[in-house]
C-alpha cells in the first residue's frame, strides 16, 4: 500500500512540478513555432504515458494485493490486449515523429531573403566565410585546403574573390533577420549548436548541411560542437553576437576580404627572435592563433598539463621522451613538434596532436608565443 501512495505522490508532483516551473523555451529564435508545439506534443505523449503506467501499477498494487484465501490467476497471454497495446503504440509513436517531418522541412527552407554564412568546424576551432560584395560564395574542394587557403577556397571561381574569410571563433548576425547557415567539416563529424537557439545540426565530412533562423534578441550566445569530436572536443567553442543594423554594419566593414590569389603573406622568420625576446606583434599574433586553431584545446599556457603539455615554462627545458631520451626544447624542438605532429612523443602523453596546416609566418608566431610564456615566472596552479 505505501508503494502505491509513492507512485501516486511522484504522478502529482511529476505534474505539478512541470505546470509552475520557471524554465521555459527561450524566445530568442522567431522561427521556432513548430519546434515548440513538436516539443508539446512529446511531453503530452510521454506525460499521459508516465501517469497512465504508474496509476496502473499503483492500481494493480492496491487491487491484486496479498490476502489470505486469494490466489492469483495465471493468464499466459491475451491476444486482445496485446493488439490493443500495438495499435495504442503505434498511435502515440506516429504522433511524436510526424510533425518532426513538418519541422525539418520548414529548417532547412530558409525565405529568400535570409543572409547566408557558411561555418565551418575543424579539430577543434571554427571558421567562418561571408558573401562579399556580390553576394556569392565562392565554391570549395578539400584539395585546396593548404596553409595559404584554410578555407579550401577555389583558385579558378571568381565568385570567391571577395568572399570574407573570418578564422576567429566569433561570427555576427544581424537581428532580425533571417540567416541561412551552411556547415561544413574539414576532418570528422561535428555539430554546430547554439543552445539558446534551440537548433542544432551535424556537419558531416564530404557534405554541406544547412539550417535557418531568425534571431529576435541582441545578445553573445555560446558555439558548442555537439558530436564528440577528439580529445579537444570540450574545448571546440566559439561565439554568435546578435547585433543590431548599426553595430552588424560596424563589424562587417572591419572583416577582411578575400585576396584575388591564395599567395602566402609575407615570410617572418625566426631572425625576429634570434638574440633577444620575441617581438610583440609576433606574440600576440601567436597567443590569438593558439586561440584561433584550438591548440589552447590541449595546451594551457601555464604549467598545467592537459591532453598535451603545459607552455608556461617549455622553452628552454629538457623534456624526457618517450624511450628515456632527454631532448633541449628550443626552436628547432617546437618547429617539429608543430609541424610534424607526434614525431618525438613526450613521456606520459599520448600520439594524438592532428597536424594543422600553418604557413612559416604563423608557425613563427606560435613559437614565439611559446617562448615569451618561458620569460614569465612560473604559475601555480591549485592541487585538485
Amino acid at each position: 500500500m505505501a508503494l502505491a501512495i509513492v507512485l501516486v505522490a511522484l504522478v502529482i508532483s511529476a505534474v505539478l512540478f512541470h505546470a509552475f516551473s520557471p524554465w521555459w523555451y527561450t524566445p530568442l529564435a522567431s522561427n521556432w513555432a513548430l519546434i515548440d508545439t513538436t516539443l508539446s506534443i512529446t511531453l503530452l505523449i510521454t506525460g499521459a504515458v508516465f501517469i497512465a503506467v504508474n496509476v496502473f501499477i499503483a492500481w494493480c498494487i492496491v487491487r491484486f494485493r496479498h490476502r489470505d484465501g486469494h490466489r492469483a490467476a495465471f493468464q499466459p497471454d491475451n491476444r486482445r490486449l496485446e493488439r490493443w497495446l500495438i495499435a495504442l503504440t503505434g498511435v502515440g509513436i506516429a504522433a511524436m515523429l510526424t510533425p518532426g517531418l513538418f519541422v525539418y522541412a520548414d529548417l532547412i527552407r530558409p525565405p529568400p531573403s535570409a543572409a547566408v554564412i557558411e561555418a565551418i568546424g575543424q579539430q577543434w576551432q571554427w571558421r567562418f566565410r561571408l558573401p562579399g560584395p556580390d553576394g556569392q560564395l565562392g565554391s570549395t574542394d578539400v584539395r585546396f585546403i593548404g596553409p595559404s587557403n584554410p578555407f579550401g577556397l577555389n583558385p579558378a571561381d571568381p565568385r570567391g574573390r571577395d568572399d570574407i574569410l573570418i578564422s576567429e571563433p566569433e561570427v555576427h548576425v544581424q537581428v532580425n533577420q533571417p540567416v541561412k547557415i551552411l556547415l561544413r567539416s574539414q576532418d570528422v563529424l561535428h555539430d554546430f549548436f547554439v543552445q539558446p537557439f534551440r537548433t542544432r545540426m551535424n556537419m558531416v565530412p564530404g557534405m554541406v548541411t544547412s539550417f535557418w533562423l531568425t534571431p529576435t534578441k541582441t545578445g553573445r550566445y555560446e558555439i558548442l560542437c555537439a558530436q564528440l569530436c577528439g580529445v579537444g572536443h570540450f574545448n571546440m567553442r566559439g561565439h554568435v553576437v546578435v547585433d543590431d543594423e548599426t553595430g552588424y554594419r560596424a563589424w562587417l566593414g572591419k572583416q577582411r576580404v578575400t585576396l584575388a590569389s591564395f599567395t602566402p603573406p609575407p615570410r617572418t622568420t625566426s631572425t625576429a627572435m634570434a638574440g633577444g625576446s620575441p617581438t610583440t606583434a609576433l606574440v600576440s599574433q601567436g597567443q590569438a592563433l593558439a586561440q584561433s586553431k584550438g591548440c589552447v584545446a590541449c595546451h594551457s599556457p601555464t604549467t598545467s598539463a592537459g591532453v598535451g603539455p603545459g607552455w608556461q615554462g617549455l622553452y628552454g627545458k629538457h623534456e624526457r621522451l618517450a624511450g628515456g631520451t632527454m631532448a633541449l626544447v628550443d626552436e628547432a624542438y617546437l618547429r617539429e613538434a608543430i609541424t610534424v605532429p607526434n614525431s618525438k612523443l613526450v613521456e606520459g602523453f599520448q600520439p594524438v596532436m592532428p597536424k594543422i596546416d600553418l604557413n612559416d609566418q604563423e608557425v613563427n608566431a606560435l613559437i614565439a608565443y611559446i617562448r615569451s610564456l618561458s620569460t614569465k615566472p612560473a604559475a601555480t596552479t591549485a592541487q585538485q
